[in-house]
């Protein structure tokens, strides 16, 4: 589907505020970046940056769904190249960790989007990461060798599976941002997946 000239024009503004947004975020950090701030950095009125992100979390919304993607096709490359499960899900787990220390200035706000006290918005955070899909789509041979719990649903699993890494990252930002998140984050999927796997 071809674009018309107005919507490609409408794309560009859109991936500008995005950028301004990201780049002001990194040299800033995300409280103290403004929305008047991005819009000037952007070329657009403040007014303009709202009719494009509703709020300025929005924009760290798109920039984990971006990465989630990212992730998602790396994962599904490795499956498709016959790699197990566990192994995969591993590899996720070690590429979450280098993007979560690279990217903290980022995603320590998105995760906090994630427990925001409007239902509404956290329930546009929920949907716009699903990393429970993605930990559900790597798990899923598993489930079909009967190598998981049968008591508990697959969602189930992924999504705890996944609450871990929210809780292991936001832990590790917060309080002890001085040790490997990597080795935090593994230790944590262990456990986690001692109580998943059928004994």
């Amino acid at each position: 589907m071809t674009l018309s000239r107005r919507e490609r024009q409408k794309q560009r503004r859109r991936d500008r505020i995005y950028q301004a947004a990201l780049d002001l975020f990194r040299e800033q950090g995300f409280h103290q970046a403004s929305t008047g701030e991005i819009a000037k950095r952007a070329h657009v009125s403040r007014g303009t940056f709202f009719n494009y992100f509703p709020y300025k979390e929005a924009v760290l919304l798109d920039f984990g769904a971006s990465l989630l993607a990212e992730l998602r096709e790396s994962a599904k490359q490795e499956i498709d190249a016959g790699e197990a499960p566990l192994v995969v899900l591993r590899g996720l787990w070690k590429r979450l960790a280098e993007v979560s220390e690279r990217e903290a200035a980022l995603l320590s706000p998105l995760f906090y989007e994630l427990l925001n006290p409007d239902p509404a918005r956290a329930r546009a955070a929920f949907e716009a990461l699903p990393l429970g899909d993605l930990v559900a789509e790597v798990l899923l041979p598993l489930r079909k060798e009967g190598r998981l719990r049968q008591d508990l649903s697959l969602e189930r699993i992924a999504r705890s599976i996944a609450d871990f890494y929210l809780l292991s990252a936001l832990r590790w930002a917060s309080y002890t941002p001085g040790r490997n998140l990597e080795e935090e984050m593994l230790k944590f999927l262990n456990l986690m997946l001692e109580g998943a796997l059928s004994r």
